[in-house]
């Protein structure tokens, strides 16, 4: 693993306000050893700024983790600006579609597993590993995904393939070599995972990167190592040596299948005697049968659908040790962030009994050995087990970081560079709400903003939305029904102003920047619940933060305690951070954030590639780039990032008629 790199942070901006306190602190507790601290941010002050400026200053490898793909996605932008020169990775769930195992008794009805693979996020997760692996200025964004098995460290790192200019070598002796690491040859596409041969040429596309690597080898001999772009064959660089990483985390050699075969068959019969004893034959010949057919794909091809119900004997793992996963790869040393911690960490604490229920159901029926337990994701004390030191980031931390957040390690953030304050809050009653707010969509118009408004069902966020469409506002509502693409639009509309109002339930209360928002009504506020609890208020009172002229609302006919305490804290932030404002001369002003903004953070996170024009692309290559860039732009569709899907959709576009 290489050393040499250091992280280096570039931006335009020095830390202002309380950052530089909160990273000196931070520093502090990590070179003291300090396992936890917390950094309470209000949103707006600039979180990621002031753990970026951590990671420059303690030079570790760095994980940071949060709670959904959006979320990743958008800090992977923003670290890969900050650090332009680093490794800065995505690690997310790389299913498109997943449907997993199932067996349901009452219905005597068995679901197959089904996914669907994006092969973009895969070579993301791959270029992960690979970079953890081969230096230490490594940054990786993960969702909870990070937890689950991802097949063994060392057989990973052990069976790459090292070659060298000068290397004694056959050609065909390479090729076994690439199978035996699920490479597979081209047929007509060619694509990350395979490898194509020509005479004494032989190029593999690493399933970690968007380049081929050519290896010329006459004479038995390694000539020629180079890497070339992907489409047009252009060269890049000749290479000294290439290191080329199996095209899946779950690989293994021959001799470990052929032990791991006769410990299932033991283990087969073992569970075999006890249904029959129990007399379930038919449970009995079904395990038999689905075990034997594993086993048989194993030995002939080294894989199987669901290899991953077998990693305890492909490992030597002992029953009901936990998986090895991404946090493995990872030096001891390396500093862990947990974003917006207060849903994170509940969400890693309940991962494990979900996946045990099903799997079994799945053991007692006589689909899978009792060793499939062992294909899961870590319990939330194996996790903590596995994390040295840990910064909690959130605007309301939740009972877990307080409980090992001792007061003295909370580094608290509140002063925003722009000088705003946290919005002007304010309790009305339900009587007469809706004419209340519709005179307040009426002054935003007037300013060009925009307001949203938070219901608590969807069937009332729909109604809302047809009402004030009747009174012809531009309004939309977005909740979990509107499919991803729809939910991109809506959102750019929002911004640019094609929508004025957007009436959501629980989806816009972390993460998103909404600038352009200065005025946010909360309907309901006073029910008791989740959607309308304290942190809940704080973190959607949040939402407007970044227009001088935010406010909000909040709609009950009594004021629960939960708002109350959304009310103080609030009001405690304005007081400190209008106290500031006071002291150093600093006039508020609206946070100007350019739309485009996101798609150019999201180019600069992609891996690069060199610049490419159309017509060097010979014609039989077309459709193979068409795909990738349909994948890209799906991956950007997920991730909310409609600028780009829409940059690599009139991409596309060009490509096809030919320009």
């Amino acid at each position: 693993m290489s050393s040499d790199q250091q992280f280096r942070l570039v931006s335009d901006f020095s830390p202002t306000g309380d950052q530089p306190k909160a990273i000196k602190q931070l520093v502090k507790g990590l070179k003291e050893g300090e396992r936890h601290q917390t950094l309470l941010g209000a949103t707006g002050t600039g979180k990621t700024f002031t753990m970026a400026n951590v990671i420059q200053e303690v030079q570790r490898p760095t994980l940071v983790l949060v709670h959904n793909k959006t979320l990743a996605a958008q800090l992977c932008s923003e670290f890969s600006l900050h650090f332009p020169d680093n490794a800065v990775s995505y690690f997310v769930s790389y299913y498109d579609y997943y449907q997993p195992e199932a067996y349901m008794p009452m219905t005597d009805t068995y679901i197959e597993k089904d996914a669907n693979i994006n092969d973009e996020i895969a070579k993301f997760r791959h270029a992960a590993t690979y970079n953890l692996l081969t230096r230490r200025d490594v940054i990786i964004v993960a969702s909870v995904s990070c937890i689950y098995g991802l097949g063994s460290v060392s057989d990973y790192e052990e069976m790459a393939i090292t070659l060298k200019k000068g290397d004694a070598i056959q050609r065909d002796q390479f090729l076994r070599q690439l199978t035996d690491i699920q490479y597979r040859r081209s047929g007509i596409e060619f694509k990350q995972g395979m490898f194509h041969v020509l005479g004494d040429t032989v190029e593999v596309f690493p399933s970690a990167g968007d380049t081929v690597i050519r290896i010329e080898m006459p004479f038995d001999e390694v000539e020629v190592i180079q890497e070339v772009d992907s489409f047009t064959g252009e060269l890049i660089q000749d290479l000294k040596e290439a290191k080329i990483f199996p095209a899946t985390h779950t690989v293994t050699t021959k001799e470990k299948i052929d032990r791991a075969s006769d410990q299932i068959l033991d283990d087969l019969k073992v569970r075999e005697k006890e249904l029959l004893d129990a007399g379930e034959i038919g449970k009995a010949e079904r395990i038999r049968q689905r075990t034997e057919y594993d086993l048989e794909m194993l030995k002939e091809t080294g894989y199987c659908s669901g290899i991953e119900n077998y990693t305890r004997y492909l490992t030597q793992g002992k029953p009901g040790a936990p998986p090895s996963t991404l946090l493995d790869y990872f030096p001891d040393d390396f500093l862990l962030f947990i974003d917006e911690s207060h849903i994170s960490i509940p969400q890693v604490g309940g991962m494990y009994e979900g996946n045990f229920s099903r799997k079994k159901t799945l053991v007692d029926y006589g689909f899978r050995l009792p060793s499939s337990h062992d294909n899961r994701p870590l319990k939330f004390d194996e996790f903590e087990k596995r994390i040295k030191q840990a910064v909690y980031v959130s605007a309301t931390p939740g009972k877990y970081e307080y409980a090992h957040t001792s007061k003295e390690r909370i580094a608290e953030q509140i002063i925003r560079p722009t000088g705003l304050l946290d919005p002007i809050v304010v309790v009305k009653p339900k009587k007469n709400q809706i004419d209340n707010v519709i005179v307040e969509i009426n002054e935003a118009i007037k300013r060009k903003e925009r307001v949203l408004i938070t219901t608590l069902t969807k069937k009332m966020a729909e109604k809302l939305t047809d009402f004030l469409k009747d009174m012809n506002y531009k309004v939309r509502y977005l909740h979990s029904d509107v499919d991803t693409f729809e939910r991109i639009e809506i959102l750019r509309q929002l911004r640019t102003g094609d929508i004025d109002v957007l009436v959501g339930i629980n989806l816009l209360r972390e993460g998103l920047d909404l600038p352009e928002v200065s005025f946010i009504a909360i309907l309901d506020a006073d029910k008791q619940g989740f959607l309308r609890s304290r942190d809940a208020m704080i973190q959607t009172i949040g939402r407007c933060a970044r227009n001088i002229n935010g406010h909000v609302t909040l709609y009950g006919d009594t004021v629960t305690s939960a708002m109350q305490q959304a009310l103080d804290e609030t009001n405690r932030r304005r007081e400190i951070q209008d106290a500031y404002n006071k002291k150093h001369g600093i006039t508020p002003k609206t946070i100007v954030k350019a739309i485009h903004d996101i798609a150019e953070a999201s180019r600069k996170a992609e891996l690069k590639r060199p610049h490419r024009s159309h017509d060097k692309i010979p014609a039989d290559e077309k459709k193979r780039l068409i795909e990738e860039l349909e994948q890209q732009m799906e991956l950007a569709s997920q991730n909310l990032e409609f600028e780009k899907a829409a940059d690599l959709r009139d991409e596309i576009e060009l490509l096809r008629r030919g320009k």
